[in-house]
């Protein structure tokens, strides 16, 4: 529900559920003559903002909300994730402040490397060898970009992309995105639950339907840990991705990959267009790449640093914020890298070009590279990868559902019910198929995430387009033209993956 508000003689009384009205409200008001104040009433907190006198009125911009926003329609006031809205401290030298900033480029960055990116990197690499790592060098300069104006729209407007999404657009519009949004977590979802579940049955044998079960308790795992503080979820996170790397790069080592034909493979060929199979891989690739609900969720999570709000402190933010995803991206590209190169060193080369399910690669890595525990290293970096994936599925879900619906519930509720949107769907696929056909499934999902990444991907090229929603923060005419060019890129090679299997002679 929206927050209500309600006008008294020199006074405007908000009451939302908030854990820190003062400073939230501090955050959207920008006259410092404005005096705050909190009061209890009927056991819930309210929140009095005294107003200069003959500001209260009808016609009043402050009527309709706290504060108004010029080329909004409405104004925001109730962030999401409010629990952990500016908890992080941003102080003191410059490489402070960039470690303060340091953690959600890495909750983006899990996206990039979860389970989906395992089994189209593995079969892109089985199967085509190192031609298609001009794919996944694309897709990360095309994720480095939109990840980039996600933390600029977040910081420069305090609204997160699912915000901006219901204030711009129509109620059906609103629920329509929404609707495609929960779809694109879900298939997330399909793949992060199938592959956490397929590392649980290679390490320890337990059954894949069970380790769905298991794998879905993570959303306890993140209400410990965001109770404790987001900055100790960030420290989980990043140390996951840390023995993902560390694993893959043992794996490398092992492949002994010729350097000189990865050097070839980062430059792109026709083929990759005109091959029907390797373009259906290629745009896996790329939906397991760029991700629709990172760019909700990092707009998002990047609002957990507190920042001066001022235009030289958002600025400041934006800075470090892109640094931070930058860097953590540019760790996502080697990761993904790697997976191919070791898939093509290892399987393409030797023949073994039919290898496609994450199974049959854990049992062929050993005996192939003659080096006991490379299967191992592969199982734990692939339950490190989807337990990683899952915590911020959940987070990237309750974001969502808060910003395009406005529900606000209690923080376990919320958790429980966005996490059932997404885990259902998986749970029932994966208890269907079982171990058969996972791959297949999984691949799927991430076409599915590449057909609806336009939704997302417009919409925040159009808003930090707009120089009345943006102020000075707006795209620059180059980068404009560049956001425009990649929201375009991405649908023409949708659209033509559609056109390519629909009429497969096109």
């Amino acid at each position: 529900m929206e927050p209500r508000h309600r006008h008294v003689t020199g006074q405007l009384c908000v009451a939302p559920q908030l854990p820190r009205l003062r400073e939230v409200a501090l955050a959207n008001l920008a006259d410092p003559n404005y005096d705050l104040r909190v009061e209890p009433l009927k056991s819930r907190p309210r929140l009095i903002i005294e107003l200069p006198a003959g500001e209260i009125g009808a016609a009043d911009p402050l009527a309709p909300a706290v504060s108004t926003t010029r080329g909004w329609r409405r104004a925001r006031l109730t962030p999401t994730l409010s629990e952990s809205y500016r908890t992080v401290a941003v102080e003191g030298t410059w490489w402070r402040k960039a470690l303060a900033f340091a953690g959600p480029g890495y909750l983006i960055a899990v996206g990039y490397m979860d389970p989906g990116n395992w089994a189209t990197d593995l079969a892109g690499g089985a199967r085509f060898g190192y031609t298609l790592l001009s794919v996944i060098l694309v897709s990360n300069l095309l994720a480095v970009l939109l990840q980039a104006l996600a933390a600029k729209l977040g910081i420069a407007t305090g609204r997160d992309l699912a915000q901006a999404c219901r204030d711009q657009y129509s109620r059906r519009v609103g629920l329509a995105l929404w609707v495609i949004a929960e779809v694109a977590i879900a298939a997330c979802d399909l793949a992060e639950v199938i592959g956490s579940a397929i590392a649980l049955n290679l390490l320890f044998h337990i059954p894949i339907a069970i380790g769905v079960v298991i794998t879905a308790l993570d959303v306890l795992v993140v209400l410990y840990l965001q109770h404790r503080g987001f900055r100790r979820l960030e420290v989980v996170v990043i140390t996951l991705i840390a023995t993902i790397a560390l694993a893959f790069l043992f794996e490398l080592v092992l492949a002994h990959p010729d350097v000189g034909a990865v050097a070839l493979g980062f430059i792109p060929t026709s083929s990759i267009l005109t091959n029907s199979a390797m373009l259906y891989i290629a745009i896996s690739i790329l939906g397991a790449t760029v991700m629709p609900h990172n760019l909700y969720l990092h707009s998002s999570i990047v609002q957990t640093r507190r920042y001066e709000e001022t235009a030289t402190g958002k600025r400041e933010a934006v800075r470090y914020a892109v640094l931070d995803s930058t860097v953590a991206l540019t760790l996502a590209l080697f990761i993904n890298a790697a997976i191919l190169i070791v898939a093509a060193a290892t399987f393409h080369l030797s023949g073994h070009e039919g290898v496609a399910e994450i199974q049959d690669a854990y049992k062929l890595l050993t005996p192939l590279l003659g080096v006991g525990g490379a299967s191992l290293v592969f199982a734990l970096a692939l339950l490190a990868s989807g337990q990683n994936s899952t915590l911020t599925g959940t987070l990237a879900g309750q974001i969502v559902m808060e910003g395009f619906l406005s529900i606000r519930l209690r923080p376990w509720l919320r958790r429980l019910i966005t996490r059932a949107i997404a885990i259902v769907p998986a749970a029932i696929v994966a208890v269907l198929y079982g171990e058969s056909g996972t791959a297949k499934l999984l691949i799927l999902s991430q076409v599915i995430l590449s057909l609806q990444l336009s939704f997302a991907v417009f919409p925040l090229v159009q808003f930090t387009s707009d120089p009345t929603k943006m102020g000075e923060f707006v795209n620059g005419r180059w980068l404009r033209y560049l956001s425009w060019a990649a929201a375009v890129f991405i649908l023409v090679v949708n659209v033509w993956l559609v056109v390519m299997f629909v009429h497969p002679s096109a």
